[in-house]
């Protein structure tokens, strides 16, 4: 008796059954998308010929595709007749969970596809905190006006070894600071911003250019970054005799915040002190120190469409559209 039935299941299959199936012989790794295809096909057609119609296979196939799914699942899950085909209600349910299974396929696909493309997808940036404040915002709202769904993510850091870090770990897909070195950076200039002198309210100084003896008479004010300041201190030490600092500070508004008590001259670039307090007066140096500001990324690097979009956005961005000395 128990051979008869498993004789007439087979045959309702279209597929004989394994000897000794059950629950714990299953594997689940032997299930293919493909049969969760055509069981949802079968749901929404009642057909196998049309469900063959609507995936562009045989009918064939299909069978043998639901037959294997069944087999390997050890239930019945179409129930076949001259009429058609209809789900049984476990056939019902596991199509659902099948349909949440290929939805969550297609996200996959979708999430992908948008990365290698520009309608979607992330670029991560580290910049300067001058270059994140003034810049790197009009960038993105020009970005925005092409390719509204393109997310960009800012770190600030203020070390060029940790853009170079960063960059060559992958933890991020351009810099926008002072260029890398060229040997293993690929670069785009946007900007060369020279450095200035930031003078205190009703500072006594009546002229637009430094002379060095101001420099010896007031205290200077400048910042602790290597990246801002190398050669700025190397200017000062080279001179005779050598030019003291006051303050060195972190923060680029706390310098001009010192500026405006009064507290000395400030030392930094214009993109740094922008934009300058109406009382705060900006005037040139004894001497020219200009850093160039821009993007940099690894050469050789495999950029996404979507990094390659936002650096096109670089390109059209002109010099004169941010402060310089005047």
């Amino acid at each position: 008796m128990i051979l008869t039935g498993l004789i007439a299941l087979a045959w309702q299959w279209d597929q004989p059954v394994p000897w000794g199936q059950s629950i714990t012989a299953m594997n689940l790794g032997k299930i293919k998308l493909s049969q969760l295809r055509a069981l949802v096909a079968i749901s929404n057609t009642q057909n196998f010929s049309e469900a063959a119609l609507e995936l562009n296979l045989s009918q064939s196939t299909i069978s043998h595709s639901i037959a294997a799914l069944e087999s390997e699942l050890g239930v019945v899950l179409v129930n076949r007749g001259r009429h058609g085909a209809t789900l049984t209600p476990l056939g019902e349910t596991i199509c659902t969970k099948s349909q949440q299974m290929l939805q969550n396929l297609d996200d996959i696909g979708q999430l992908a596809s948008q990365s290698r493309g520009v309608d979607g997808g992330q670029v991560r940036v580290a910049a300067f905190r001058s270059m994140a404040s003034n810049v790197l915002p009009g960038a993105i709202a020009k970005l925005h006006t092409t390719y509204p769904n393109i997310q960009v993510t800012i770190t600030e850091m203020d070390e060029l070894r940790d853009f170079q870090q960063a960059l060559l770990e992958g933890k991020i897909d351009i810099c926008a600071a002072e260029l890398l070195p060229e040997d293993s950076f690929d670069s785009l200039t946007i900007i060369h911003d020279p450095c200035i002198g930031l003078l205190p309210p009703n500072c006594p100084i009546d002229t637009s250019h430094l002379t060095w003896e101001h420099l010896y008479e007031y205290p200077l004010i400048t910042s602790v970054h290597s990246s801002c300041t190398q050669k700025l201190i190397h200017t000062l030490q080279k001179a005779v005799p050598a030019v003291d600092l006051a303050y060195r500070v972190r923060t680029d508004s706390t310098i001009v915040g010192m500026v405006r008590q009064g507290l000395g001259i400030g030392l930094l670039h214009r993109l740094s002190a922008y934009p300058v307090p109406q009382d705060v007066r900006v005037v040139k140096l004894p001497f020219h120190i200009c850093r160039t500001l821009g993007v940099s990324w690894p050469k050789d690097a495999l950029l996404s469409p979507t990094v390659y979009a936002f650096l096109d956005v670089f390109k059209t961005l002109q010099a004169e559209a941010y402060p310089t000395a005047g």
